[in-house]
């Protein structure tokens, strides 16, 4: 049961402050401001569930698919970073969310569509897991000593303390997208674009700091010059 807890700890702990979903919900709300209760609702479990498969993959298999494709860590971090940064950006010099254009109102079957088109990218990837919690859930796969010399009966509970973990991550995420209005209705509409705003320049601050990170790891990996 020790190990059990401390797995699921370990990995909690190491993914949640990077996946920051309560920083993330206002940023989600303001993307999905157009879409009805249900429907957000329903992009909130799509998008905890997206991101569910995406961490377990990256944990169980993302070094093998990196090695199979010849993908660095520093590459991914630089690709990633890049990405987040442009996320970031195009929400931080978006327009504020007009007075005129409620949260709730009922949208048509091809904003519906069009929406929904949106819960891989960029709801799931990279706004909710970004390159940061995919280089974080890989970290943690290679450094785990998930192996069978331990038998398998402590195989299976490593493993399952860490699937378990990051359903916990995943579940945080579906609550504070799926009740992101009413902590918008708590702080007001500009209470709300002034978090939006704040969060936005936060992810682009971590979009560059991920981009530095892998481009300071690939001037290491440079041969000595003389």
């Amino acid at each position: 049961m020790s190990q059990f807890i401390n797995i699921f700890v370990a990995v909690f702990a190491a993914l949640f402050p990077i996946v920051n979903p309560l920083g993330g919900a206002p940023i989600f709300v303001q993307m999905t401001r157009a879409c009805t209760p249900p429907l957000r609702a329903v992009l909130a479990r799509k998008v905890a569930v997206n991101g569910f498969i995406l961490l377990v993959i990256s944990m169980l298999a993302g070094s093998r698919i990196l090695t199979f494709f010849g993908i660095s860590l520093p590459v991914l971090r630089v690709a990633g970073g890049l990405v987040v940064t442009f996320v970031g950006w195009n929400i931080l010099n978006q327009g504020n969310a007009s007075a005129d254009t409620p949260a709730g109102d009922a949208t048509s079957e091809v904003d519906i569509h069009r929406v929904e088109e949106q819960a891989f990218y960029p709801l799931t990837m990279p706004l909710t897991m970004g390159p940061g919690s995919i280089a974080t859930a890989v970290a943690l796969g290679t450094q785990s000593a998930f192996s069978l010399s331990d038998g398998y009966t402590v195989l299976f509970i490593e493993s399952f303390g860490a699937i378990c973990g990051l359903a916990a991550v995943s579940l945080s995420v579906y609550f504070a997208y799926r009740y992101g209005s009413e902590i918008e209705r708590l702080l007001g509409r500009n209470g709300t674009n002034v978090l939006v705003r704040l969060f936005a320049f936060i992810l682009l601050c971590i979009g560059m700091q991920i981009m530095w990170l892998g481009i300071r790891d690939l001037v290491a990996s440079l041969p000595p010059h003389g």
